[in-house]
């Protein structure tokens, strides 16, 4: 079922909104066949239609439920399989066990989504009240983080296949020439204000706005490319201990890492949405773990930004950049150097910082249920920054926070490089 507000008599900016982003969820899986929907390749990979599911979840569970008096949930039964980690919810299935369901199938998924739907739009036809506003936006940001989830999750599905099966054909951007050297521009430091507009849409764990001093520091231009990643490897840096981090050497050992993620041996190609590619020297390197980031930062001299540096960077650049909007859904070549201005700020890639996830001072979490959303991840993740070639450009700000396991690389992770000024 594709939405459409126009249907409606009273076409609100959040009707449109809810329309647009349920619809681009079922739009990014319009190449599968329902084998596709049900893998689960490790632990941290979901199931496409249990993402499709989840998200569905969250508006009957945390809208409908609560609003609508007489409210008939679709299958009492996916209250326990499609919640997440909402304890106050209730129990929920194992997540390394959601690829173990066949059942309910993906056309029951679909169905469940067009229930949900109907109900909701019915909802929005009507008076929304501000707390009830907020709430269904929060739902609409939450499906568009799954949308990424969905593209980096099949991502993974389809690379431990051997016939590398692609998900779409998408375009490449390349240069005409070799992209220009690295260089460091000099920010001022100072105290500095961070965090979100109270006005503007945020996560509760983007507040509050405060202050924070930096002292001056150098950023690079652009994110840390493939082909200087490679220069790292053939270096020997994988091998030398005294770049680790003690719990990162510890890691590469017993997982015996060598190169980035869905790069091949040889370092020649990698695997993308696209299928294989030969990987471009002047594009960001990505799929690498914090752990990868830090040792590549100190094996060049230098170090990752602090989360206060890329947000004071951040604050005086341009959201715009390569977001799954584009449809390229890989990281591209920084064709425009804009020279004094640091470039690639906002997509390609989430930008590794070294600041680990905790709360700003003063930082509440929201009410209720959704106050589990963020707050209690607040430990042993690490911030990143920016949003990557899989965000939608409409969810992504200079506040946004995002947050890893230090060892994850499924994700579209890269970095650029920071010092001391």
């Amino acid at each position: 079922m594709v939405l459409r507000t126009d249907d409606f008599i009273a076409v609100s900016p959040l009707a449109d909104r809810y329309c647009r982003v349920r619809d681009a969820s079922v739009a990014l899986c319009r190449t599968l066949e329902p084998e596709d929907y049900v893998i689960q390749s490790m632990p941290s990979v979901s199931p496409l239609k249990w993402h499709l599911a989840h998200t569905t979840w969250f508006f009957e569970q945390f809208v409908l439920v609560p609003s609508e008096p007489g409210y008939e949930v679709f299958d009492e039964g996916y209250h326990y399989l499609f919640n997440s980690y909402y304890l106050t919810k209730g129990q929920m299935h194992p997540r390394s066990e959601r690829g173990l369901l066949s059942r309910p199938t993906v056309a029951q998924i679909m169905m469940y989504r067009r229930y949900v739907d109907q109900h909701m739009l019915t909802l929005l036809d009507g008076d929304v009240d501000a707390p009830l506003h907020r709430l269904i936006r929060l739902g609409t940001h939450h499906e568009q983080q799954h949308q990424e989830l969905m593209l980096t999750d099949i991502k993974h599905v389809f690379s431990i296949n051997p016939a590398k099966p692609a998900l779409v054909h998408a375009d490449r951007r390349s240069r005409s020439e070799p992209l220009p050297a690295l260089h460091f521009l000099t920010m001022a430091g100072g105290l500095k204000v961070i965090g979100a507009d109270e006005e503007s849409f945020h996560f509760d764990n983007e507040t509050p706005r405060h202050q924070v001093f930096v002292n001056d520091f150098g950023i690079a231009d652009r994110l840390v490319t493939n082909g200087e990643f490679r220069a790292f490897i053939a270096d020997g840096a994988y091998d030398e201990s005294s770049l680790w981090l003690s719990d990162g050497w510890a890691w590469k050992q017993t997982h015996e890492v060598e190169r980035p993620l869905y790069w091949s041996g040889d370092l020649d190609t990698e695997f993308t949405l696209s299928g294989m590619h030969p990987i471009d020297p002047d594009a960001p390197v990505c799929h690498v773990s914090y752990y990868e980031a830090d040792a590549y930062a100190r094996w060049a001299g230098h170090r990752l930004p602090t989360e206060a540096e890329w947000e004071v960077v951040a604050g005086r650049t341009t959201l715009d950049g390569n977001f799954v909007d584009n449809g390229l859904l890989h990281p591209q070549p920084l064709i425009d150097p804009a020279g004094n201005e640091p470039g690639q700020v906002f997509g390609d890639a989430w930008e590794w910082t070294a600041s680990p996830y905790s709360p700003y001072p003063g930082f509440k979490p929201l009410a209720g249920s959704v106050g589990e959303y963020n707050g209690k991840f607040m430990c042993n993740q690490m911030i990143c920054r920016g949003g990557s070639c899989a965000t939608p450009a409409d969810h992504i700000r200079s506040s946004y926070r995002n947050f890893f396991y230090p060892h994850e690389r499924w994700q579209f992770f890269g970095f650029r490089l920071a010092h001391d000024a």
